[in-house]
């Protein structure tokens, strides 16, 4: 009884690799579905909220910012509308609070500019559809070219069946070779990612370099995905969390976060609905 029963799951197992598509098919069909819903998304209007902290070395906040939006589709991407913001920095252990993107009190405030930096260039990267940077994430169709990928294996997520893949930079690839190494879940019916988790592989990509310079650990990030139709995925959370150490004075923990809600379908041919980039 032992063995049928051994047998049987050795069939099953082998039936089922036998049905998995092999790493190339899985990571050529999320590139062209990640494509399809960037067009779908532009139908949508939703919230974003952003979260933005420093902390110091020793441990005390130096800094935060919450910020909410309203995002429309455009002709290029999407429009962001501040809807509201709340900002305090900490200065000889009180707190003071502020209440508009880059203020900065006093004449050489680093945190004031590197913290409004962060939320421009890392959630409302003009390059990326969605307002994310899209060298942070190796799954479109260029970015793909930069890197190795790896099937590790098919398993269940939230009662999703979805697949395991891994992936680091090419070596030797170019004047822009590709910067993180982590894991995807694909969702295996759709092909679609539904959480992407990277770490700096080696060098440091430019979109980061510019904003924080080089002496940075623990750099990494990760962004989750949600289904609203046939075909459409938003990023719904993104985030990630390092340490800045940039000259003997400046040391800093920084985290950024941002959560997308209040999905509202619209008609992206009504002057309302459709913020273009002329307004």
């Amino acid at each position: 009884m032992r063995l049928l029963i051994f047998a049987a799951a050795l069939v099953a197992i082998s039936s089922a690799l036998a049905q998995m598509p092999d790493i190339g098919t899985i990571v050529s069909r999320v590139a062209i579905n990640q494509a399809k819903s960037l067009e779908e998304r532009r139908n949508y209007v939703y919230t974003q909220k952003q979260l933005l902290r420093f902390v110091r070395g020793n441990g005390k906040m130096a800094r935060e910012e919450r910020r909410e939006y309203s995002v429309a589709p455009a002709e290029k991407g999407i429009q962001k509308t501040l809807a509201k913001f709340e900002g305090k920095y900490e200065r000889k252990g009180a707190f003071f609070a502020y209440d508009h993107p880059g203020y900065e009190y006093k004449d050489l405030d680093i945190d004031g500019g590197l913290i409004n930096d962060m939320s421009e260039d890392m959630l409302s990267d003009k390059k990326g559809k969605d307002g994310i940077s899209p060298d942070l994430f190796p799954l479109t169709g260029e970015e793909q070219l930069k890197y190795n990928f790896r099937l590790v294996k098919a398993e269940t997520h939230r009662g999703r069946d979805v697949y395991r893949v891994a992936f680091e930079p090419k070596p030797h690839h170019g004047n822009n070779p590709g910067s993180w190494k982590g894991e995807a879940l694909i969702d295996a019916a759709e092909f679609q990612p539904i959480l992407v988790t990277t770490k700096l592989a080696w060098g440091i990509p430019m979109v980061v370099k510019t904003l924080l310079g080089t002496n940075i650990k623990g750099l990494g990030f990760s962004v989750s995905y949600e289904k609203f139709a046939d075909g459409v995925w938003f990023p719904v959370s993104y985030g990630g969390e390092f340490d800045v150490r940039a000259v003997f004075f400046y040391k800093r923990t920084m985290a950024i976060s941002m959560v997308n809600t209040d999905f509202r379908r619209t008609d992206v041919k009504s002057d309302i609905a459709y913020a273009t980039e002329n307004k």
